[in-house]
C-alpha cells in the first residue's frame, strides 16, 4: 500500500508561527506539500520562495473566481478562460499540480444543461492544462449547510462533468467533509470514481473540526481506501482547530498516515 501524500491548507494553520517555521515543522512531521486558496489572499511570493527549501511542494490553489458565480454561467466563460490561462502558466512554472475550479451556484438551467455549460467552459482551458500537465479540479461542496445553492454538490454530477469534457486533466476535488454531508458512502464512492479525483480535502463532521473520535468519519479506513486505489496525488487537511496549529497538524497526520499500519517486511 502506498503512503498517503498529505498536505495542509496554509490559511487555517499559519498563525502564531512564522511561515518558515511552519513549513519546517510540517516537513518534520512528514507532510509532502502545502496548499493555498486564492493566491492574492496568501503570502504567495514568500511561499514560492520558502517552500522548495523546506522540501514541500505547493499542491493546489484556486484557479479562477468565484465559488458562487463560476463555470455554469456562460457570461463568465471568457473571464474564466483568461484567469485559468494565467493560473495554469503560473502553476507550471512553480510545479503546482492542481488548480481548484468552481461550478458556481445553481441558475435557471436544469442540472443536465448545467453540465454542458460547465463542460464548454472547461474545454477551452483543457488543452493548455494538458500541455502543462496541470489538473483542473472542480470542487465538490455541500449545498445543504455551508454553500447553499452550489451546483457541483454530488459526486455523480461531478463525474458527468469530467466525462463530458473528456480531458485527463479535468478532475474533481473530492472534499470528504462536504461529501459526508451530502451523500455519505465515502469509501465505495471513492473506489468507484478514483480515476476522476485529482485532490482530496479533509475535515471532521459535524463542525468541520479536527479528525478526532468525536466526529463521524473514520478517517483511517477512508485513507486506506484511497491508498489502496493507487491514488498518488495529495490529501489536504482543511479543518478548523483551536490551540497549537502544529500539534493539530501532527495529530491529523497521524490519523491519516495509514502506512504506519502496514505489516513489517
Amino acid at each position: 500500500m502506498a503512503r498517503i501524500n498529505q498536505s495542509f491548507c496554509l490559511g487555517l494553520y499559519h498563525r502564531d508561527i512564522s511561515l518558515g517555521d511552519l513549513l519546517a515543522k510540517a516537513k518534520e512531521i512528514g507532510f509532502a506539500a502545502v496548499e493555498i486558496w486564492g493566491r492574492h489572499d496568501a503570502p504567495f511570493d514568500e511561499l514560492i520562495e520558502l517552500a522548495p527549501g523546506s522540501g514541500l511542494r505547493i499542491a493546489s490553489m484556486i484557479g479562477h473566481q468565484s465559488l458562487a458565480d463560476g463555470l455554469n454561467n456562460p457570461a463568465n466563460h471568457d473571464r474564466i478562460e483568461d484567469e485559468l490561462a494565467e493560473s495554469i502558466e503560473l502553476a507550471a512554472k512553480h510545479d503546482i499540480p492542481g488548480l481548484i475550479c468552481f461550478s458556481g451556484n445553481r441558475r435557471d438551467e436544469p442540472d443536465d444543461e448545467a453540465v454542458d455549460i460547465c463542460a464548454d467552459a472547461l474545454r477551452r482551458s483543457a488543452p493548455l492544462a494538458e500541455k502543462h500537465r496541470v489538473n483542473l479540479n472542480v470542487e465538490l461542496l455541500n449545498s445543504r449547510r455551508n454553500h447553499p445553492g452550489y451546483q457541483c454538490d454530488h459526486t455523480e454530477w461531478g463525474v458527468r462533468l469530467c466525462e463530458a469534457v473528456g480531458s485527463p486533466r479535468v478532475k474533481l476535488l473530492y472534499d470528504i467533509y462536504h461529501m459526508q454531508i451530502m451523500e455519505g458512502d465515502l469509501i465505495e464512492t471513492i473506489r468507484a470514481n478514483i480515476a476522476h479525483i485529482g485532490h482530496f480535502h479533509t475535515a471532521g463532521n459535524p463542525g468541520r473540526g479536527p479528525l478526532g473520535d468525536d466526529q463521524e468519519v473514520y478517517y483511517p479506513a477512508v485513507m486506506r481506501a484511497v491508498a489502496e486505489s493507487g491514488y498518488e496525488l495529495y490529501v489536504g487537511h482543511e479543518f478548523r482547530s483551536e490551540g497549537d496549529p502544529v500539534e493539530a497538524l501532527r495529530e491529523a497526520f497521524g490519523v491519516c498516515d495509514v502506512s504506519s499500519a502496514l505489516p513489517a517486511g
